[in-house]
């Protein structure tokens, strides 16, 4: 039987010191507050450095859920992720153990943190219609415009991919695929209380680029290379971690480390400006300057008798 109990999210931007102070509260709670990774990246094994996955060492202190669960070769979906968080939640509050969500992948937070209802996967209809749109991609637009005008009118006709993907869902499902986009645009109550730590862009654009060249020394540069080299190589989602998306240039077509690395810098800081932003238009965030006030505060949400997981 499905249970639910206390749980509490610390989000924010990458590079903000929400992974240190959640390890810091997880620790000093002596095993009661395990942590669930809400990152579309930290779930392909391998990927550990610039994912800023937590070390063997931060693992033998704390227990992380949701991290490692797919090889870098293999594609991994929102939906597949929520179904993950789900069950690693349940096994948590099993255990009579606290939720503590840590993360700052916007979408997979709405996902579980608001439990959305998510597009399925339809693989016979997609390879049909991916196969059509080879040739057909302008008949393929038409057809979207009749069925769901709204999703047609949010993508460039030209994008093959969303063309297919918004067709795919809405004769696979048999609703429009622009209907599961509301939840992303409707705040509702709030199922898990979330907090964030305000960041100063000057100083975190630092933090960065000191971050980003710390792993370049720890050896970033060799794991990308083994991944990229693995058998399966890297999958299209895994390739589109910032860091390694850059650093794949470099081995795959002999772009100047150094020019990666600073695009990757680049790349790192205008993601957390989309992050913030992100995170600005849920009027439910909880925003804290003071790390020591964010750690209060998630303290006495984690402590209420009652909880605060609501559906």
């Amino acid at each position: 039987m499905s249970t639910r109990g206390p749980a509490v999210a610390l989000v924010g931007p990458t590079a903000s010191g929400k992974s240190a102070l959640a390890h810091a509260l997880a620790a000093s709670s002596h095993g009661a507050v395990e942590i669930l990774a809400v990152d579309a990246m930290t779930v392909y094994s391998g990927m550990d450095l610039a994912t800023a996955k937590p070390t063997r060492a931060e693992r033998s202190e704390v227990r992380y859920h949701l991290l490692d669960l797919v090889d870098a070769s293999e594609e991994f979906t929102v939906a597949q992720f929520q179904r993950a968080a789900r069950d690693a939640a349940q096994s948590v509050w099993s255990s009579q153990r606290l939720v503590l969500y840590v993360g700052g992948t916007g979408l997979y937070g709405r996902a579980v943190l608001d439990d959305l209802a998510l597009p399925g996967q339809f693989p016979a209809l997609k390879a049909l219609l991916e196969h059509r749109a080879v040739e057909e991609l302008p008949a393929l637009y038409e057809e979207l415009r009749a069925l769901d005008p709204v999703a047609a009118s949010r993508m460039e006709a030209t994008n093959a991919r969303r063309v297919v993907r918004a067709l795919e869902v809405s004769l696979g499902a048999g609703r429009p695929f622009s209907s599961y986009g509301q939840g992303l645009l409707h705040y509702g109550p709030a199922r898990v209380v979330q907090v964030a730590l305000q960041s100063d862009f000057e100083q975190l654009d630092v933090r960065i680029a000191e971050r980003f060249r710390t792993w370049m020394d720890q050896g970033l540069l060799d794991e990308v290379t083994r991944l990229a080299g693995a058998p399966g190589g890297m999958s299209r989602t895994a390739r589109q971690a910032v860091g390694y998306r850059q650093l794949l240039r470099h081995i795959e077509q002999d772009v100047d480390v150094e020019t990666c690395v600073r695009d990757a810098i680049i790349q790192s800081r205008r993601l957390a400006r989309r992050q913030r932003s992100w995170f600005q238009r849920d009027p439910r965030v909880e925003w804290f300057v003071d790390p020591a006030d964010a750690r209060e505060r998630l303290e006495s949400l984690l402590n209420r008798a009652d909880g605060f997981v609501r559906d």
